[in-house]
């Protein structure tokens, strides 16, 4: 198969994912909006020239190669599920760049992105434990919230322990009972407000 249709086929069978799993999370809206702007010329088009055979992203490649992605820089710039999203300079500019607080519905989809990116790239190897140790392996260099990030490691927890059908029924139940609602961590238990 060539790259172009590799590449589409790829981002199609992951956007497909993360609908399903949205819509059984209660998300819809996000469902039907996520990752759009993978169809945009500088996405899509860097997206085909680093494919990588739709087991690996061509993000990867192409920061190999270049040492930076523009597609991602892109991407990352318009979607609100990724925490480099929410990364800016605090009130004080002199304390440097923070992470900002996500709305607990793009955390939610942000988890639901991970699970579906790992099934896409993945395949049979898939487990439930498996977004939660990529999440893992680069925690320690991201620049996020810490509500955010505990919220995070929350979700994909319960997915590693108990499973993407509790898990979904918590986020459709529990976490987005009160849409507007907040959330923070105390004492290391989640409290939603």
């Amino acid at each position: 198969m060539n790259k172009f249709f590799g590449h589409l086929c790829t981002i199609n069978r992951h956007k497909m994912y993360v609908l399903k799993t949205c819509f059984k999370a209660g998300l819809y809206k996000q469902g039907l909006l996520h990752d759009m702007s993978k169809y945009s010329t500088i996405e899509f088009l860097s997206g085909v020239k680093y494919y990588q055979g739709g087991n690996r992203s061509p993000i990867s490649k192409e920061k190999e190669v270049k040492g930076y992605a523009p597609g991602w820089l892109h991407h990352k710039g318009k979607n609100r599920h990724h925490f480099e999203y929410w990364i800016d300079f605090a009130k004080n500019p002199h304390d440097g760049l923070i992470g900002i607080k996500m709305p607990k519905r793009y955390v939610a989809e942000m988890v639901i992105d991970r699970i579906s990116a790992s099934k896409n790239y993945l395949g049979d190897k898939y487990t439930p434990v498996e977004p939660l140790k990529y999440w893992l392996n680069g925690k320690d260099f991201y620049v996020i919230d810490k509500d955010s990030e505990f919220l995070t490691d929350y979700l994909l927890t319960m997915l590693s322990e108990k499973g993407e059908e509790e898990l979904l029924h918590f986020i459709k139940y529990t976490l987005m009972k009160n849409k507007d609602g907040d959330y923070h961590e105390e004492e290391g238990k989640l409290i939603l407000d």
